[in-house]
């Protein structure tokens, strides 16, 4: 059977046609893909890792280090050079409460020592009282006496209780602006403590700030010492700290065991309106969607483990378990057999001090909340030696360096704990 040549040229003709049609159809295809997520695509280097970044989608190209910064320890404390060895006088006494979170406490402590100092009172320990009427805590429940009294042995006295011979109705309540100065005590607190022997100090905050300013001069040495030197956690809860913080690391086996805290608490949220934005269109909060966009556009893996100040997992929070799958809040790392006295108790304290403390000793740090305990979180941090405090923002569609976000407070050394570490 002969071959007609007409058919066969038709056939390759068709069977070309067809190839012709696919490639194009691919590259249309493809195209497509690329417009969508192209955007200004570049490279960024950062601690060995190699980041594309293209629009909102991120991925590590070398290594698996990921934006992380590491430790810095240069700095060391400033006060035990400044702080003078005058005898400590004892005339009369200064008594006081921490209230609302340890965030306060640190402020708290830090102006009741002042005062007492530059009067030459006897400091009270004082009792720790939460949000709720009666809800009341010995100071020992959660910090450690002992390392307080022993801190502060050669500035103030510091006894455990008010003796008995000393009446509550003998005490003046003096209301005290954070930061106090030693001219301030002298002008306003001295004459009522001479004229009643006794004072009860309660701090206010006109403020929660803690940036350095001109004006505050030389910062006092006995501050530096009460604000970073004498509080410190009570063994059992600082062992449950510690043990929560080693199961972190242990979910955190890629990236060296490292792992992000995030103060995102969705009650606060709701009371801050996050909608709403502040002076040059930045937020003053962030919702879990808005934290986890930001750090995955920052070059963070999906695998990074995160923790959560929120008390208890809430479904509005599952957009970020999604992104990061290993997200936590403290009821899935804090270890069994304690659980009932600190996640089970009609008081928050302990859960919020255990935030505050995981937070300041977490690789890095991110407030999705403004307000005292960022500010008071840093402070921690800068003591620590751990500067990765990354504030959030709205990414555009080219993402940047971590480094571009790390906390005004170290970016520029303005927090307060600078005038104390050198």
């Amino acid at each position: 059977m002969g071959v007609d040549l007409r058919q066969v040229v038709a056939g390759i003709l068709t069977i070309t046609m067809f190839v012709m049609l696919g490639q194009m159809l691919h590259r249309d295809y493809y195209d497509s893909l690329q417009e969508k997520a192209q955007g200004d695509a570049h490279d960024i280097e950062f601690e060995g890792s190699r980041v594309s970044v293209k629009d909102s989608l991120v991925g590590a190209l070398e290594g698996n280090k990921g934006p992380w910064m590491d430790d810095n320890n240069d700095l060391n404390p400033c006060w035990p050079t400044l702080l003078s060895d005058e005898a400590v006088s004892s005339k009369g006494y200064v008594t006081f409460s921490l209230t609302n979170g340890p965030e306060y406490h640190i402020s708290q402590i830090t102006d009741a020592v002042m005062v007492a100092k530059h009067l030459g009172a006897t400091l009270v320990l004082p009792d720790i009282r939460g949000s709720k009427p009666g809800d009341e805590r010995n100071f020992e429940d959660i910090y450690d006496a002992d390392k307080l009294i022993k801190s502060l042995e050669n500035v103030v006295k510091v006894v455990k209780q008010l003796p008995e011979q000393v009446s509550l109705r003998d005490i003046a309540i003096v209301k005290v602006p954070t930061r106090v100065t030693e001219d301030y005590i002298k002008e306003h607190i001295e004459p009522i403590f001479k004229s009643k022997g006794n004072i009860r100090v309660a701090t206010y905050f006109p403020s929660v700030n803690l940036r350095k300013s001109s004006q505050d001069g030389e910062t006092d040495p006995v501050s530096c010492l009460a604000m970073f030197g004498s509080l410190e956690l009570q063994p059992e809860l600082n062992a449950v700290v510690e043990s929560m913080i080693e199961r972190l690391r242990t979910h955190s086996s890629k990236s060296g065991g490292r792992f992000i805290a995030v103060d995102l608490r969705i009650e606060a949220l709701e009371k801050k309106n996050c909608h709403s934005t502040g002076v040059g269109g930045s937020k003053t909060c962030y919702n879990a969607q808005e934290i986890a966009v930001f750090l995955r556009k920052l070059g963070f893996a999906g695998d990074t483990t995160i923790y959560l100040t929120q008390p208890r997992w809430d479904s509005s929070l599952n957009i970020l378990k999604d992104i990061f799958p290993k997200t936590f809040t403290k009821e899935a790392v804090m270890p069994a057999s304690k659980r009932s006295k600190y996640l089970e108790s009609e008081s928050s304290e302990y859960e919020n001090v255990i935030d505050f403390y995981i937070s300041s000793r977490s690789d890095v740090f991110v407030p999705a909340i403004s307000g005292l305990f960022y500010a008071n979180t840093v402070g921690k941090r800068i003591a620590l030696g751990k500067p990765q405090v990354l504030v959030p923002a709205e990414i555009s569609e080219t993402s940047s360096l971590a480094t571009d976000f790390i906390s005004p407070y170290i970016s520029k050394k303005n927090h307060l704990a600078y005038s104390c570490f050198c």
